[in-house]
């Protein structure tokens, strides 16, 4: 089944996980490198997530998703996350827990998203590319949803026995 993007914006993201191109019966799904992407999970005490907007100027402005970013060369996942995240929020994040990796298959590019939850951090969160926050539980009200945050959205519907919608797309 094709994931579908909700929203409005320029282009329509449009993606496949890994998942459901096996689910669909295609195993071969682009001969494109993937390029690695460390992304945050922050869970608060109370279990709720924190979003991130994409800011004006990157693909898929607008799009909400989990923060976080490319890996540089030489990094490991857990060094380009601590980077982005301080980067991108100016936050100081503690342990990190490796949790899935999923490859997204978008238009623009295909992705390997290493999805690491964080339970601790430290310092203000300052929005340092102006894109806008929300600390979310299910369903997720912030929208339009990136597709390639949707997995997650189901890995916590499992995980905390959520039958409900996902998110408000």
């Amino acid at each position: 089944m094709r994931a579908r993007a909700w929203g409005r914006m320029q282009t329509t993201p449009t993606a496949w996980t890994m998942s459901e191109r096996s689910a669909a019966g295609s195993t071969n799904p682009t001969s494109r490198q993937p390029v690695d992407v460390a992304v945050g999970v922050l869970i608060e005490g109370g279990g709720r997530f924190l979003l991130t907007s994409r800011p004006v100027g990157k693909v898929y402005a607008g799009y909400w998703e989990f923060p976080g970013g490319k890996l540089e060369p030489g990094e490991t996942v857990e060094q380009a996350l601590r980077r982005e995240l301080h980067e991108e929020l100016g936050i100081t994040i503690g342990a990190v827990e490796p949790w899935h990796v999923e490859l997204v298959d978008y238009p623009h590019a295909l992705v390997r998203l290493h999805f690491c939850k964080v339970f601790q951090w430290s310092g203000e969160f300052q929005m340092r590319e102006r894109q806008a926050m929300a600390w979310e539980n299910l369903p997720v009200r912030s929208r339009p949803v990136l597709p390639g945050t949707v997995p997650v959205l189901r890995w916590f519907a499992a995980e905390r026995g959520y039958a409900g919608p996902l998110h408000n797309d």
